[in-house]
């Protein structure tokens, strides 16, 4: 059993006998109190798609939920399911676009490492890689002589996901991207 320092983004646990996806995590500490920090956890039921808030102390044990995670791809997008592929046996799972809103900015068909949470046999969530490769769709022209660590640029790319990119980067590249940061990490290999 983790504490609830431990506990990271996407994360499954069982509170009060029901599963909650964390969605947000925001660790505060109280000026003058002895005990140290606070973690407030913006969590979902997997079930219902109830919001819960909740704030726990560092120390507190918290119990993680039965779940796996099933590698997969993106299929295809029926208006507001997004339905993925399971790799090994290739279940369809479907999961409404409102519950995996911010996963969905970092991939497309082409995107490896994908894992689909399932909880109970229900897909709930999906954990993506530590970095994609997406192409930009639109961004300043590029400059001559601009130097690969002066100054940045923001960069649209094919999925609507906006990140900021060095000078030299122009339209129709292929970049990888950081994932927890939303960061442009390098030019990907072609």
């Amino acid at each position: 059993m983790p504490k609830a320092s431990e506990i990271k983004k996407h994360a499954a646990i069982d509170y009060n006998g029901r599963v909650m996806i964390v969605r947000d995590i925001e660790r505060s500490v109280p000026q003058g109190r002895a005990g140290g920090s606070l973690y407030r956890m913006r969590m979902y039921d997997v079930v219902n798609g109830g919001k819960v808030d909740e704030t726990f102390k560092a120390e507190e044990m918290l119990q993680l939920a039965d779940l796996t995670r099933r590698p997969a791809m993106l299929s295809y997008i029926d208006g507001e399911e997004y339905v993925f592929m399971d790799e090994e046996d290739y279940t369809p799972y479907h999961i409404h676009k409102d519950s995996i809103a911010e996963q969905v900015l970092f991939i497309n068909e082409e995107t490896k490492g994908l894992l689909i949470v399932v909880v109970e046999g229900t897909p709930v969530s999906l954990d993506l890689p530590s970095s994609v490769e997406l192409v930009i769709e639109e961004t300043a022209p590029s400059i001559k002589g601009a130097s690969a660590s002066a100054r940045t640029k923001p960069a649209t790319l094919t999925t609507g996901l906006v990140v900021q990119v060095p000078e030299h980067i122009s339209s129709g590249d292929k970049i990888k991207i950081n994932t927890a940061e939303s960061k442009f990490m390098s030019r990907a290999d072609s």
